[in-house]
């Protein structure tokens, strides 16, 4: 009786590390790989997901909206103020700097998971959309949205 008890928790066992092996290589190998979604399209970035790890100012849905960039003077000196933010807060690199979009990839220090952060610079209203979202994961934590805030106070004190 011990020996089938044994045998069956063993297996249990066997089965369980096989599936976190496989849920560790899809998360490592999703990683790896830049969501195809990206960039501008009619005027908008893409959706937000629906799981907690995403925040946009062009969403309707107040969980994950945040506020806009304001423009500065002009297109110019706005890109400059948000390429300035970016880098201040560090482990980003530039992807993409097109004249009224930007895409960085933000890496996390802990465990290098990847944030996509997007602004479109919107002249005709004189605003900058803001979107990030997690490559990774259900939750973050609250970090893209602290990452938002952090940009933006920069960015609006400089």
């Amino acid at each position: 009786m011990k020996k089938k008890r044994g045998k069956k928790l063993m297996i249990f066992l066997y089965i369980f590390l096989a599936l976190v092996i496989l849920m560790i290589g899809q998360m490592i190998f999703t990683n790896m790989r830049t969501p195809k979604n990206l960039g501008v399209h009619d005027g908008l970035l893409a959706q937000v997901p629906k799981s907690p790890n995403a925040v946009s100012s062009q969403s309707d849905n107040p969980d994950y909206h945040v506020e806009p960039f304001p423009f500065k003077e002009d297109l110019e000196s706005t890109k400059l103020a948000v390429i300035n933010a970016i880098e201040s807060y560090g482990n980003a690199d530039i992807i993409v700097n097109e004249p009224n979009y930007i895409h960085a990839v933000f890496t996390t220090s802990k465990m290098s998971f990847h944030d996509d952060v997007e602004f479109y610079f919107n002249e005709a209203g004189s605003i900058v959309a803001y979107r990030t979202a997690s490559w990774v994961g259900y939750s973050d934590m609250g970090l893209n949205r602290a990452r938002y805030t952090s940009l933006f106070e920069y960015y609006t004190n400089h």
